[in-house]
Formats: C-alpha cells, sequence, structure tokens
C-alpha cells in the first residue's frame, strides 16, 4: 500500500533504471504508517515516494516481510525501553525525546521495520546476494535504552547482532549518513568482532564522531565538514574502508545507507550525487568480494533524492 502523500515522479530517475539481476528489497506497510506528524522531515513520504519508484523498476524484487517479535530487539535494547515504546504507542503516541514522536502505528512500524531487516540478513548470510531493507524509522542514532534523533531502535545493530548469531564472525558497518551514528558506535564501539566506519558532517549533530573516538580499534570515524567537492568526501571514506578491512576481512556488510549526505539536503551540508553511492557499493563489492552487502536504510529528507540514492546504490549491489 502506498501513501497518499506520494510526490509526483520525475524522469531524472530514468538514467538509473536497474536492468541486470532483481536484488531483493524487503519492506513492510506498517513502516508507511508511522508518522511523527505535520512538518516533520522524516515523514511517511519518504518511503511511500521510494516504494513507488522500486515498483517501475524491472531489476527489483520488492518482497513484504514478516514482522519481528521483540527477541532479537531485546539482543541491542533493554526490555524497560522497548515496553516503554509499546506502550506508548498503545496510548496513540507522543514525543519520546525532543524531536523523536511516536504516533499509534509506531510500535507496529518498529516490528515490521525490523522484520524486513532480518529478512535481508538471512537473505544474504544464506549465500543468496545482496539485499536493502527499505524500511523507517530509521535506526543509528537509537541507543540502548533511549531513542534519538528521529529513531526508535537500532536497526543495523540489531541486524549485526542477528547476522552474529547465525554464525557470521566478523561484520563490517558502514555509515554514510551525513550525520554520524552515535548509538552504533556506542552499540559495537567494545565489540571487535563489528567494525564501524562512519562518514558524517562534523561538528553537527549529534556532536560526537571525532576521528580520536576508536573503540578499541573498531571504529573508523571520518568527520568532516560541509561544502567540500564530493571526491574528497568518498575519497576519504574508502580510505577509511581501506583501513578498516587491511588484515580483518568480514563476512558481512551492512551499510546505514542514509542518503542526506546527497547536494540539496535540508538536515545536512555534504554535496553527494546518486552516481557517488553507485561508486562506493561497487568498491566495496570489489574489495571484499565474498562479503554480501546488506543495506538499510537511514536517513534522507528529500523524498525524490532519496529515491534516487536507493536506486544509486541498488545498482551498485547488482
Amino acid at each position: 500500500m502506498i501513501s497518499g502523500n506520494t510526490a509526483p515522479l520525475t524522469s531524472h530517475l530514468l538514467p538509473l533504471t536497474i536492468t541486470k539481476m532483481p536484488t531483493p528489497v524487503f519492506t513492510h506497510p506498517s513502516c508507511l504508517k508511522h508518522d511523527p506528524g505535520p512538518g516533520h522531515p522524516e515523514t511517511p513520504a519518504r518511503l511511500s515516494v521510494l516504494l513507488a519508484h522500486l515498483r517501475q523498476q524491472p531489476g527489483v524484487e520488492l518482497s513484504q516481510a514478516q514482522p519481528s517479535g521483540r527477541e532479537p530487539l531485546l539482543a541491542v535494547h533493554a526490555a524497560p525501553y522497548l515496553d516503554g515504546l509499546e506502550s506508548m504507542s498503545a496510548r496513540g503516541g507522543g514525543v519520546l525525546f525532543l524531536d523523536t514522536i511516536l504516533n499509534r502505528d509506531s510500535w507496529a512500524a518498529v516490528l515490521g521495520a525490523t522484520g524486513a531487516v532480518l529478512a535481508a540478513v538471512d537473505h544474504a548470510v544464506r549465500g543468496n546476494g545482496n539485499a536493502f531493507a527499505a524500511v523507517r524509522p530509521p535506526g543509528h542514532h537509537a541507543l540502548a535504552a533511549r531513542g534519538m534523533g528521529f529513531c526508535l531502535v537500532n536497526n543495523v545493530v540489531v541486524a549485526a547482532r542477528h547476522a552474529r548469531r547465525t554464525g557470521e564472525e566478523r561484520v563490517l558497518i558502514v555509515d554514510w549518513d551525513v550525520h554520524h551514528g552515535n548509538g552504533t558506535q556506542a552499540l559495537v564501539e567494545s565489540d571487535p568482532a563489528v567494525r564501524y566506519v562512519s562518514l558524517h558532517q562534523y561538528p553537527w549533530y549529534p556532536g560526537t564522531g571525532a576521528a580520536d573516538e576508536r573503540g578499541v580499534g573498531n571504529v573508523f570515524n571520518v568527520p568532516r565538514g560541509p561544502g567540500k567537492p564530493p571526491g574528497l568526501y568518498v575519497g576519504d571514506l574508502w580510505s577509511a574502508i581501506v583501513a578498516a578491512t587491511t588484515g580483518w576481512t568480514p563476512h558481512l556488510v551492512l551499510v546505514s545507507a542514509g542518503f542526506d549526505a546527497m547536494t540539496g539536503d535540508p538536515l545536512g551540508g555534504f554535496t553527494l550525487e546518486p552516481e557517488h553511492y553507485t561508486d562506493l557499493t561497487q568498491r566495496l563489492r570489489d574489495r571484499l568480494p565474498s562479503a554480501p552487502i546488506v543495506g538499510l536504510l537511514e536517513g534522507g529528507y528529500v523524498p525524490e533524492r532519496l529515491a534516487a540514492g536507493v536506486l544509486a546504490h541498488l545498482r551498485g549491489l547488482q
């Protein structure tokens, strides 16, 4: 089902038409029903516009996942915190923290998104190739017992813990959202089995992500200022990925795929374009040919631009 809050489709996405083997994109309709309210940048249109574009793509296999239960979330988040999310949603919603707002459908969206994330990881670790989870709300700011930055649960860490439980010994998380994933870093920085590489605008929300934040040697932050040439952002992120994977080969790559680092996004000041995501994705495939890649949707607050970024990433996954 597509939300009525869908912007007109435009022709600028046509050069990104996907024509190779289908890449599965997992989602759940509940993700469209989470709504922080009028004027909030994390609008359902971010996903509805993307899904409309994906349904036009012959090289995309769009799959509805089953909603998850609580158990995978308990591997990351405290039970009282999850209880609070569920009860607040059951009461009709409310303000969790500043700009992080729930409505009556937010808990269902959490479970639906988690189900899509787990389905994408299962597809990859079973040897079926790369995948993408088109979900919302985003997740990389969520801490173990606190939601913030539009995020309720940390989707990418849920994915990493699930992959580890299935036997994947080493997991690389690449985060190219324009904001630092403070929640992701906090949740993995003591775990040598997971390495985290983040390119982000700095200083910027949430104020974390300095280069000297190294965890147990598994955190590789790339803080950069706004308005730089896109080649600098791509090159510096790639250098960090090379450093993180020299002498350490992951069995799975998870991408916190935010597209608010593109030119014109209202919540960032970077200058990337869709083709840069194709380039980075192809580089990951070439460098780590034995590790499947699972992309998980994070930020991106111009729906049409977000859709263009996701399609570019999917083209790189094929």
